[in-house]
């Protein structure tokens, strides 16, 4: 198969979004981008992220395509799960200490920092809402997340998700209170757990 045919069979199965990454993971040479671009089949959108212009541009897909290091927290999570009805104003995100975000922060993305022991506690991939991949935290280490950033949030938007997780059937206890000790809110989330259970 040639290379522009292999590069349009990957754009399809990608859903139109396609990486510069994904393109070199498949040994397609770069010109086939550029020669795609000319052509008007594609169109960048970000560095190294590129789209077809019947496809949908998915925010959330493109910043983490750019940025593989983050991962999508707090609000952001919590919209991801299903636990919030509130699209988020700004996405939020999750780095390890140390990582440059000066340039996340400019984009107007609110930018967490933890531990790099804390960093991969709980990554798990959910679909956004065009059904393209994202690596997010799980539902556990998401509540623990928002009550470690409680002062820093609406108090509705944290009532209604912890609220939320009580009643979701795929809750796992145990495990959130194992976080939440590593996390050092474990006396908070019991509070939370004595009231809502």
């Amino acid at each position: 198969m040639k290379y522009k045919d292999r590069l349009e069979k990957l754009i399809v199965e990608k859903d139109g979004l396609i990486t510069t990454k994904q393109v070199e993971e498949s040994r397609i040479p770069r010109y086939f981008l550029t020669l795609l671009m000319r052509n008007g089949k594609l169109e960048r959108v970000a560095r190294g992220v590129y789209l077809t212009p019947d496809a949908f541009d998915d925010e959330m897909y493109r910043l983490q395509a750019r940025n593989n290091r983050i991962i999508f927290s707090h609000e952001t999570a919590l919209y991801l799960h299903g636990l919030t009805d509130r699209d988020p104003l700004e996405l939020s995100v999750t780095v390890p200490r140390g990582y440059n975000a000066t340039n996340l922060r400019k984009e107007g993305i609110r930018v967490y920092t933890v531990k790099k022991e804390f960093f991969q506690m709980g990554i798990i991939e959910l679909k956004t809402i065009y059904g393209r991949p994202v690596k997010a935290y799980n539902l556990e280490r998401t509540i623990c997340d928002i009550v470690r950033n409680r002062n820093n949030m609406d108090i509705a938007i944290l009532n209604d998700a912890i609220k939320r997780y009580i009643d979701y059937q795929g809750r796992n206890i145990p495990q959130l209170l194992r976080y939440a000790k590593k996390l050092n809110v474990q006396k908070i989330i019991r509070k939370y757990m004595e009231i809502l259970l």
